[in-house]
C-alpha cells in the first residue's frame, strides 16, 4: 500500500507538469481549431530560460518562474503573428507546417547555443516530509503540484468567469460574428497564445526543478506527450486538458514500476488508441455540429 500511494504521488508531479503543457495546445485549438506544433519547444525554451536566468542573474523562483512566463508568453504571442495570423484562411495544413518551421527554428537556435545537455541549477532546498508509514514527500513535489494546480485553477476561473474567457469562448463559437460585435478578435487570440506558452514556460521551469537535465529534443519528446494528453482530455476542453495529464503521468509512473521502462511509450500512445476507439472525442470532449 506504501508503495502504490508512493507512485501516485510520483504521478502527481508528472501529470501536473503534462497539465500545463497540454493546457497550451487546448486553448490555441479551442479558439481557432489548430494545434500549436511549435508548443513542445515553447515549453523547452521555458525551461532553458529558466536556466540563463538563474546562471546569469542568481534570481529566487518566485522571480524566475514568472520572468520565464512572460518570456514564454511573448513567444507564443510572436508565434501567433508569424504563422497563424497570415495563414487563419489558407489551409489548415499551411498553418501546421509553419507551427512546425517555428518549432523547428527553436529546436534548433537552442540546439546551436547548447549542444549538450545542461544541469538546472537548484533554486529550492529539497526536503523530504515522511506522510506515514514509508511514503514520502518532497518539498519540490509540494510546490510543483501547488503551482501547476493554482495555474490550472486560475486559467479555468479566467475562462469561464471573465469577460476575456467569454470573448474567447465566443470566437471558438463564430469568429466572424464576434468581430461584428465590436470584440477585438485578433488581440484575444494573441492573448490566447501567449496564455497557453507562459504556461508551456512555467512547465517548463517545473520540468528542469524535477528532472534537472534538460537538453533541446526534450520539447519534442514531453510536448508529444502532453499533445495526447490533451487528446485524450478532449482538445479544446481546458478541464479535459487537466485529466488527460495527470492520467498520462498516472499511466507513465504505473508502468515504469511495473514494467521495463521502455514500454512507457507503448503503454501511454496505446491508451490514447484505445481511448479514441471508444471515444472518438476524448473522454470530456463534445462533438461540434455544423451546419451545411
Amino acid at each position: 500500500m506504501d508503495y502504490a500511494l508512493q507512485q501516485a504521488i510520483n504521478a502527481l508531479q508528472l501529470g501536473s507538469i503534462y497539465a500545463l503543457i497540454a493546457l497550451g495546445y487546448s486553448l490555441v485549438y479551442g479558439v481557432l481549431g489548430m494545434i500549436n506544433f511549435a508548443h513542445g519547444d515553447v515549453f523547452m525554451l521555458g525551461a532553458f530560460a529558466c536556466f540563463v536566468l538563474v546562471m546569469w542573474i542568481p534570481l529566487p523562483l518566485v522571480v524566475v518562474l514568472p520572468a520565464v512566463m512572460v518570456i514564454t508568453g511573448l513567444a507564443g504571442m510572436l508565434i501567433e503573428r508569424v504563422a497563424y495570423r497570415p495563414l487563419r484562411r489558407a489551409p489548415k495544413v499551411s498553418a501546421i507546417i509553419t507551427a512546425l518551421g517555428c518549432g523547428l527554428v527553436i529546436a534548433n537556435a537552442v540546439n546551436s547555443l547548447s549542444p549538450y545537455s545542461q544541469s538546472m541549477p537548484r533554486l529550492l532546498e529539497d526536503e523530504t516530509h515522511t506522510l506515514f508509514g514509508e511514503v514520502k514527500v518532497s518539498s519540490l513535489q509540494i510546490l510543483i503540484t501547488g503551482v501547476a494546480v493554482g495555474l490550472m485553477v486560475g486559467l479555468d476561473f479566467v475562462v469561464r468567469k471573465t469577460r476575456f474567457g467569454m470573448a474567447m469562448r465566443a470566437i471558438a463559437q463564430d469568429r466572424a460574428t464576434v468581430a461584428l460585435m465590436g470584440v477585438p478578435v485578433n488581440r484575444i487570440i494573441a492573448l490566447t497564445f501567449g496564455i497557453g506558452a507562459s504556461l508551456g514556460g512555467a512547465a517548463g521551469v517545473l520540468y528542469g526543478l524535477a528532472y534537472p537535465v534538460i537538453a533541446a529534443p526534450m520539447g519534442v519528446l514531453v510536448g508529444w506527450k502532453a499533445f495526447v494528453a490533451a487528446v485524450i482530455g478532449g482538445i479544446g476542453n481546458v478541464r479535459g486538458a487537466m485529466l488527460g495529464g495527470y492520467l498520462i503521468g498516472a499511466v507513465e509512473v504505473t508502468t515504469v514500476a511495473v514494467l521495463p521502462s521502455t514500454y512507457r511509450d507503448l503503454i501511454a500512445y496505446s491508451l490514447l488508441l484505445v481511448i479514441l476507439i471508444f471515444k472518438p472525442h476524448g473522454l470530456l470532449g463534445r462533438p461540434v455540429n455544423q451546419k451545411v
